[in-house]
């Protein structure tokens, strides 16, 4: 057992809704909005809708469903493991994980203080929802914690795709609902969990991160617009 010390923040009840192939959630007063990964889906540009389609053709239908179906699998359980793991209530690992949990004990190593684990957060004013993975002091700074598994190193931000973008979405729902709580996240770090070598860890200081605020305001206000429009 790692040491580190357990103060969770209120937790906020949502339930996932599907509307029209989308996901959404909604807020114990009925409050419906698109979740991140919705809005980062419907505003992807033409480019990373293309090259998905290539590779989709060049792999094959079952075969992309088979990768897709296997890294669903482990990413599911190896959060569940941290899940158990990081509100003090540890579980034996299964084998579908154990590669990934292994990979990351480098990180847990580090982490000081959990205030949020698979919590959802919404932020009203630019109209999303999301589940934050973790909200923890790692290093001895207060960030979010987004949690991946993949079967190689990503090596580069540009691998990590639209993740970013999400971090920093989950980032500010954050200190928009925990503001009160003095709750103010200025960084954040994707983990990519990789069998047999350490975590990768994508750090995102104070400048990075608010250069992908922007990029996500941007997507968000894109999304609305089309919705209205």
């Amino acid at each position: 057992m790692h040491d580190f010390q357990i103060h969770l923040l209120p937790s906020l009840s949502a339930r996932s809704k599907r509307h029209q192939g989308k996901s959404y959630l909604v807020d114990d007063q009925g409050a419906f909005l698109p979740s991140v990964s919705t809005v980062l889906n419907a505003t992807k540009s033409r480019e990373d809708r293309e090259a998905l389609q290539r590779w989709r053709q060049r792999v094959g239908t079952a075969e992309s469903q088979r990768i897709a179906g296997q890294a669903s699998r482990r990413g599911t359980s190896t959060h569940k493991q941290l899940r158990h793991y990081l509100i003090g209530e540890p579980l034996p690992c299964p084998e579908v994980a154990r590669p990934y949990w292994e990979s990351l004990q480098s990180v847990l190593n580090d982490i000081e203080t959990v205030q949020l684990v698979e919590g959802a957060v919404f932020h009203y004013d630019l109209g999303y929802g999301g589940r934050v993975d973790c909200v923890a002091t790692y290093k001895g700074v207060p960030c979010v914690l987004d949690w991946k598994t993949s079967d190689r190193p990503k090596e580069t931000v540009d691998r990590l795709y639209d993740n970013p973008l999400q971090l920093a979405a989950y980032c500010g729902a954050v200190n928009h609902i925990y503001g009160e709580h003095g709750v103010h996240l200025k960084e954040a770090a994707i983990v990519v969990a990789i069998p047999d070598q350490e975590a990768e860890v994508f750090y995102f200081d104070a400048p990075t991160l608010r250069d992908y605020w922007q990029q996500w305001q941007e997507r968000v206000a894109r999304f609305h617009a089309r919705r209205t429009g």
